[in-house]
C-alpha cells in the first residue's frame, strides 16, 4: 500500500440493507455504475457482504457494502443475517432498499429501529418504481430521507446519490492522530523495529499513517530501528519533542529516551484515534488483579499469518505471565468478527485497530463494557508492564481523556 492510498478503515462506509429481492444489488450497481454485485431473481443471491472501495465525488473515498437479505431463512440464512447485522456496526451511512410494492414491513421497521438506536444516518430507497403507473408514482408522498427509484431504468439514482452526499456531510469529521501534539518544525523520532514478524519491504499501516500526518504537519522526522535509537538521538542537534515507538520496543528504549523527551507508541496513539482512551486506560487496571488460569481474550482486527515472534500470540502472553508470575488461559481472535457474549473473559486485550474503522472499534469497546469485561489495547498494556504507562500518556496531558 502506498502512502497516498486510502485504506478501507479510513473511508466513509455506505452499506445497503433490505429484504431478499428488494433489489439491493441492482441499486448498488446503479449507484457505483459498475457490476459489483451479482443480480438475479433467485432469493438470497447475495450470500456474503460484498465490498467495493471507490470514490464518490464530492464525498471522496468511500467503501460500499452490499449485504445479504435481512429476511433470509434456515440455518445458513441465519448466519447470513448475522453477517448483515455485523456490517451495521461499521456503517456510517445506511441505505435501506425496500420494494415499493411491499412498502415498509416489519423487517424494514426493525432495521430502522437499529439505525436509530445506533445513531446511523439512513436513507429509505423505494425501488422498482418502473412497476408503478405514472399516476401512482406522482402521488407517492416521500419523507426527507426517502427516495423513489428504479434501479432497472436508472431513474432516481441521482436523487439517491444527492441524499447520500448530504448524509456524508453529517458524518464527516476532521479526524487526526497527533496534529494537536506536534507543530511544524518539531523534531519527531519514529522507532520502527524490523524483526522476523515485520512485513517484508514495507512498514505497517499505523506507522505509515503517523508518518504521513507528520509530513503534512511539516514536522522534521527521524526514522530508525530500536537498535539505532541511541545513535539517532546523538546525531540530532536538538532533542526531539516526541519519540513514537512500536509498543513492543518500550522495554528496550525506555531508558534510552531522556526523561525530558515525551515518549509514546503507535498503539497508544491509535487508542485515542480509533477508540475511547478512558475505557482502555481503565481496562489495564484490571490486569494486575487477574488470577491464575483466568481467561483472557487477545483480539486483532486484521487477519495475517502468524509468524515466530508474533506480538499477539507469543510476545504478549509471555510478557503478561512473566509480570504476574503465573499462567493465564488465552484465547485469540482475528478479523472482522467479534463475539457478542464476552462474559467468560476476565480481560480483553485488543490491537490498535488500524484495519477497523472508528465505529467498529468503539462498538467492540462498548460490547466489552456492556459485558462488564475490562478491555485495553496492546500499547497501553505493554507500557503498563514496563512501568511507563504515565509516561506513555504524557503527550495527552493537556487533552481531556
Amino acid at each position: 500500500m502506498g502512502l497516498n492510498d486510502t485504506v478501507s478503515a479510513e473511508r466513509i462506509t455506505i452499506s445497503f440493507f433490505g429484504k431478499r429481492n428488494a433489489g439491493k444489488s441492482s441499486v448498488v450497481n446503479a449507484v457505483t455504475k459498475q457490476n459489483i454485485a451479482i443480480v438475479s431473481n433467485v432469493l438470497g443471491t447475495t450470500t456474503d457482504p460484498v465490498k467495493k472501495a471507490m470514490e464518490i465525488l464530492p464525498i471522496g473515498p468511500v467503501l460500499i457494502i452490499d449485504t445479504p437479505g435481512i429476511d433470509d431463512s434456515g440455518t445458513l440464512g441465519k448466519m447470513r443475517v448475522d453477517k448483515t447485522l455485523d456490517v451495521i456496526n461499521k456503517t456510517h451511512i445506511a441505505v435501506l432498499v425496500a420494494d415499493v410494492n411491499s412498502g415498509i414491513t416489519e423487517y424494514e421497521k426493525d432495521l430502522i429501529n437499529i439505525f436509530n438506536k445506533k445513531q446511523i444516518p439512513f436513507i429509505v430507497c423505494f425501488n422498482k418504481s418502473d412497476l408503478l403507473s405514472e399516476d401512482i408514482s406522482k402521488n407517492i408522498s416521500l419523507k426527507e430521507n426517502e427516495v423513489l427509484i428504479s434501479a432497472l431504468n436508472k431513474k432516481g439514482i441521482d436523487d439517491l446519490l444527492n441524499l447520500i452526499i448530504k448524509k456524508a456531510d453529517i458524518v464527516k469529521t476532521d479526524k487526526f492522530i497527533l496534529k494537536d501534539l506536534v507543530n511544524r518544525n518539531d523534531n519527531v523520532v519514529l522507532v520502527i523495529p524490523i524483526d522476523a514478524a515485520a512485513p517484508k519491504g514495507r512498514i505497517i499501516l499505523p506507522q505509515q499513517q503517523v508518518l504521513r500526518e507528520l509530513l503534512d504537519i511539516g514536522a522534521v522526522i527521524t526514522v530508525c530501528q530500536d537498535t539505532e535509537l541511541g545513535v539517532a538521538l546523538k546525531n540530532l542537534k536538538n532533542m526531539p519533542k516526541l519519540v513514537i515507538t512500536d509498543s513492543q520496543a518500550f522495554g528496550k528504549i525506555k531508558n534510552t529516551v531522556p526523561l525530558n523527551v515525551m515518549l509514546t507508541s503507535f498503539s497508544v496513539l491509535f487508542a485515542r484515534y480509533k477508540g475511547e482512551l478512558n475505557s482502555l486506560i481503565n481496562g489495564v487496571k484490571a490486569f494486575k488483579n487477574l488470577k491464575e488460569n483466568d481467561k483472557v481474550l487477545i483480539s486483532e482486527g486484521c487477519t495475517h499469518r502468524r509468524q515466530c515472534g508474533d506480538i499477539g500470540t507469543e510476545k504478549l502472553p509471555f510478557w503478561m505471565q512473566k509480570y504476574l508470575g503465573f499462567n493465564l488461559n488465552f484465547e485469540f481472535t482475528s478479523g472482522t468478527e467479534f463475539k457478542k457474549d464476552l462474559s467468560e473473559y476476565k480481560l480483553i486485550v485488543h490491537c490498535g485497530g488500524c484495519m477497523l474503522n472508528e465505529k467498529e472499534m468503539k462498538y467492540r469497546i462498548n460490547i466489552a463494557n456492556e459485558n462488564k469485561v475490562p478491555i485495553t489495547n496492546y500499547g497501553i498494556l505493554i507500557a503498563f508492564i514496563n512501568g511507563i504507562l504515565n509516561r506513555a500518556l504524557e503527550p495527552f496531558k493537556d487533552i481531556n481523556i
